[in-house]
């Protein structure tokens, strides 16, 4: 039975994990749906954004702990690729080149905080709360940590990893870990309008500017501003500069296409 669903609404796909009965736990299986589910939404021209969400009370509970104590007796080398799988979703979620944004209906816990950390943009639902628990069971929150200290900054980030403890949606928003806070029965249509107005902008530069901030935060001042110019070189010779600037000034709507986007340039 699939553990992940799919719907469009326009040119954005949700998607919700489901597996309510466990609290959207992530099984192997479902990273492994929800990393096929991105890679074809990246394929997809018709795609513009995706929301992810979960089914149920929760949005995400972490890791299977009924796989995780099965897992207990892996040699270093298998927990270890285990450990890269993991890393390379929440990889492959930061360079997914189109918005992804978060719809957090209910809590969000350990690894389930990483898939927030992860996204674009998060709103929070009203009563959720969201926390690196993983030091309460002896665990390390090592991939969520570098994505964590990225976002809210070192005190913030050894605050809650540190702590090991849940805060509630307001207090995520005040640190700056999600954008917004919004009753929970309206936290997927809120979360809907920001992605479709992130997708009426013009998918080739929601790329560059993706990449951009994936790889700026790596590099000294100099360097990022020598990659900066790089991008923004890019973008002056692209045909949906041309495109917006000509509907700006005939006051119409731009027309963007999606095929033939151009890749980011390579960091110097």
């Amino acid at each position: 039975m699939p553990e992940l669903q799919t719907s469009r609404a326009g040119a954005v796909l949700i998607v919700t994990l489901s597996r309510p009965q466990v609290r959207n736990a992530l099984s192997r299986g479902l990273r492994a749906e929800l990393a096929a589910a991105l890679a074809e939404a990246e394929a997809d021209d018709g795609v513009r954004a995706v929301v992810l969400t979960g089914a149920g009370e929760a949005f995400c509970a972490g890791l299977d702990l009924a796989e995780l104590e099965a897992s207990l007796g892996y040699t270093s080398e298998r927990h270890r690729q285990d450990s890269r799988a993991l890393a390379d979703l929440f990889l492959q979620m930061v360079r997914f080149p189109k918005p992804l944004v978060a719809a957090v209906n209910g809590h969000a816990v350990a690894g389930g905080a990483g898939l927030v950390t992860a996204c674009d943009v998060a709103l929070m639902a009203e009563g959720a709360r969201i926390g690196y628990t993983e030091a309460r069971i002896g665990f390390v929150a090592a991939l969520v940590a570098v994505l964590l200290v990225r976002q809210v900054g070192e005190k913030h980030a050894r605050d809650l990893l540190l702590g090991a403890h849940l805060i509630e949606a307001s207090e995520a928003a005040r640190i700056g870990l999600v954008n917004e806070v919004a009753p929970r029965a309206d936290v997927l249509e809120r979360a809907l309008a920001r992605a479709e107005r992130m997708a009426a902008n013009a998918p080739g530069s929601l790329r560059l500017t993706k990449a951009l901030l994936a790889g700026v935060g790596s590099l000294g001042l100099e360097d990022g501003l020598r990659w900066a110019v790089d991008v923004n070189a890019l973008a002056r010779t692209s045909a949906e500069l041309e495109e917006g600037v000509r509907a700006f000034l005939e006051k119409r709507e731009p027309r963007w296409r999606a095929a033939g986007l151009a890749e980011p340039p390579p960091q110097q």
